[in-house]
């Protein structure tokens, strides 16, 4: 199947919701304002609450077409177990949840024909020194001297980046047709990190998400880039990060493009409804939401919203009453 192919449901569908599910300050506090990091016990407890059935409902009532949960992030927390990953950090009791939420959500949501996709980061977890021991990951873009140092080969790491693939490989095969994609962060640099005559690359980071659904849809972020970018010929979709900057047509230099595919990719963005990634109140009213997600899928686009949300997973009151507008 190609990838225009691929992404037809995702056009049709024109909307969805993502969602900032993650384990401490580690993470940015993009989960629950900045708290402390949680232990290996306390992120079990938040996992095991996650409401599945009330979630559902409220995507339901919005009208999402899709939804996009974070597997984890930079704490090393992760909402579903991992065979491989506690293998190679050798960290006990695991970081990763005795709880498959996304196992869950695929059961859960699979009968509402709303279709969940995940969210990776392409590297281990950053701030976890512990488990980038046992990962091999001996360089990340969050250490000290990042700011000032441009060798980006440096963090190419190949044992690292096969480790990786192997956990990612684990995850796809076992939810299988439960997810239909994947959003993959941190992809700065392609060239020095991930050369297409070079294997480990993008190429093979796609076939090992596709590894449990082949009809599963990839994007690999470059970062934020305005206008957005088509940034790989092994995705099927922008990432479309813009951060807090929203494009509208004509206007340079934040322009759409005026057909649905940017080259040979589905159109697609991502920005946060509340005053940061996964929390706040929303930035903007109902009907500015509504009219700017018709504005984008007007051209061909399709817009993710990410949401704040509660400890349980549920999507703030005052969220629904935005995202609610669209559905009318």
């Amino acid at each position: 199947m190609t990838k225009q192919h691929r992404t037809d449901w995702f056009h049709e569908v024109k909307w969805g919701i993502f969602m900032h599910f993650l384990g401490g300050a580690a993470d940015g506090g993009a989960a629950d304002g900045g708290a402390a990091d949680v232990s290996a016990a306390a992120w079990n407890k938040r996992v095991e609450t996650f409401d599945v059935n009330g979630l559902t409902a409220q995507l339901q009532a919005a009208g999402a077409g899709y939804f996009i949960i974070t597997i984890g992030q930079n704490s090393g927390h992760y909402c579903a177990p991992n065979r491989t990953y506690d293998d190679l950090t050798g960290i006990f009791p695991s970081k990763c949840s005795k709880r498959d939420l996304i196992a869950d959500l695929g059961d859960a949501l699979a009968p509402t024909g709303i279709r969940l996709l995940v969210y990776s980061s392409s590297v281990g977890p950053g701030r976890d020194h512990e488990a980038r021991k046992g990962l091999k990951q001996y360089h990340e873009w969050n250490d000290a001297d990042h700011n000032g140092n441009t060798d980006w080969n440096r963090y190419r790491q190949v044992e690292h980046m096969l480790n990786w693939e192997k956990i990612l490989g684990e995850w796809s095969q076992r939810w299988g047709n439960k997810i239909s994609g994947w959003w993959i962060d941190g992809c700065y640099h392609k060239a020095e990190r991930y050369p297409e005559t070079e294997e480990p690359n993008l190429k093979t980071l796609a076939n090992v998400l596709r590894s449990g659904n082949p009809d599963s849809i990839v994007a690999f972020n470059p970062g934020v880039r305005v206008p957005v970018i088509a940034y790989s010929e092994h995705e099927d979709y922008t990432a479309g990060e813009v951060s807090g900057t929203l494009p509208l047509l004509g206007e340079e230099p934040a322009v759409l493009p005026v057909r649905r595919f940017l080259d040979g990719e589905q159109y697609h963005i991502l920005t946060f409804l509340g005053d940061y990634w996964g929390h706040g109140e929303p930035r903007f009213n109902a009907n500015f939401v509504a009219g700017y997600t018709e504005h984008i899928n007007r051209h061909g686009g399709v817009i993710s919203w990410d949401v704040p949300h509660t400890a349980n997973g549920l999507i703030t009151d005052s969220a629904m009453k935005v995202l609610s507008r669209i559905n009318r």
